[in-house]
């Protein structure tokens, strides 16, 4: 029997290590996709303040005009940089905080569905950003990112073996 479970765990062992080789060009698709999707937001935003300003206070939020700037440019320069990897995961987090503020403010109900009502959560169109930021913060950019490329070339390897990806 313990023959059966040590050839289960080597298989299941080589089995996670092919996956974890996927980690970093997976990160990189999230990045790249949602990245420039979110610049693409943020440019069309900027194209359009007088309607999204408008839109904005039908939400009251505060100083809708200059609010729309403000997002506008988040998203913008926010998803540039997270589709290169630089200042990933600060940027993934001030993009999980705008998305956030997006889902209260424009879709409360599908957000406080989360258990309720998964679908309607999921269904949201502040989720996949939302989604995406929230991977690329606590998961970091991976291997293909500036930030990865900036880490090897200033930190010693003491500090960069103790820094997170």
């Amino acid at each position: 029997m313990s023959d059966i479970v040590n050839i289960a765990q080597s298989c299941y062992d080589r089995f996670a290590s092919a996956m974890a080789h996927l980690r970093s060009p997976l990160l990189l698709a999230i990045r790249l996709y949602w990245g420039l999707q979110l610049s693409i937001d943020g440019w069309n935003k900027l194209h359009n303040l007088n309607r999204v300003g408008e839109y904005f206070s039908t939400l009251n939020l505060p100083m809708p005009a200059q609010t729309a700037i403000f997002v506008s440019l988040v998203e913008l320069i926010g998803g540039f940089t997270l589709a290169i990897g630089l200042f990933t995961r600060i940027t993934a987090l001030v993009l999980f905080i705008n998305m956030t503020v997006a889902f209260l403010a424009a879709e409360k109900g599908a957000f406080f569905a989360v258990i309720t009502d998964p679908d309607k959560f999921q269904g949201a169109s502040a989720y996949n950003d939302w989604f995406a930021a929230l991977l690329i913060l606590i998961l970091g950019p991976g291997l293909f990112a500036i930030d990865t490329l900036l880490r090897r070339r200033f930190l010693p390897d003491r500090e960069r073996a103790h820094s997170p990806a």
